[in-house]
């Protein structure tokens, strides 16, 4: 009788605490606390350009997006269709088993000043809205995820965070990639433009793996 009585007095606790978590973009299993503006996320997208990306890089992860906060809400400002900003929670979700991988400009706290992060959302703002580029091209125009990270981290810090290729350095040989580049080129692949890719960004000496599960 006593556990009756208990339940109407739990019921609104428990509602309470699960808005709260929602509306702080929170997970038990992710201490997200630990993570700092300016990070920058990995994951392997359920896109259907996914695998293709994967073959020609010859890297896990397909997709990347940087790390801000307002308040207490964490989000991932990412080049999707189009450009734009989501609860991290969300984001992390969305992608393959919910697996990633979070990178860190070493001694980020020296660099990215507050002056620096505001500087990296006004160029992030400037790019908002902006369409996916399926092209991958290097025009400002549209925009596709890690060529986002790198020109919002050059031109608010100076730095390049992963080396710059030509499509032509990847691994175009799988009959996946060709099938992609098909739809996208026909027969006239530009092999000499400039790209970056999720990999590049991944591997540049320039950042840290941090540890946040």
């Amino acid at each position: 009788m006593k556990s009756k009585n208990i339940l109407p007095f739990l019921v609104p606790g428990i509602i309470a605490l699960l808005i709260y978590l929602q509306f702080a973009n929170y997970s038990p299993s992710i201490r997200v606390d630990l993570f700092h503006p300016g990070d920058i996320i990995f994951q392997t997208s359920l896109s259907e350009q996914s695998k293709a990306i994967q073959l020609a890089t010859h890297f896990k992860f397909s997709h990347c997006g940087i790390i801000d906060k307002e308040g207490t809400k964490y989000y991932v400002v990412e080049a999707v269709q189009p450009v734009k900003k989501i609860p991290l929670i969300k984001w992390i979700d969305r992608g393959d088993q919910k697996q990633f991988v979070v990178k860190r400009l070493k001694n980020d706290q020296d660099i990215l000043t507050s002056e620096v992060l505001n500087r990296m959302r006004q160029i992030e703002d400037t790019l908002m809205g902006k369409d996916y580029d399926i092209y991958f091209n290097w025009s400002n125009k549209q925009i596709y995820c890690s060529e986002l990270i790198w020109k919002v981290y050059k031109f608010a810090t100076g730095l390049e965070v992963g080396k710059l290729q030509t499509l032509r350095d990847f691994d175009l040989s799988s009959d996946v990639v060709k099938q992609k580049l098909k739809e996208r080129y026909g027969n006239t692949i530009p092999l000499n433009d400039t790209v970056i890719s999720p990999g590049n960004i991944f591997d540049s000496e320039l950042l840290v793996t941090i540890d946040i599960k």
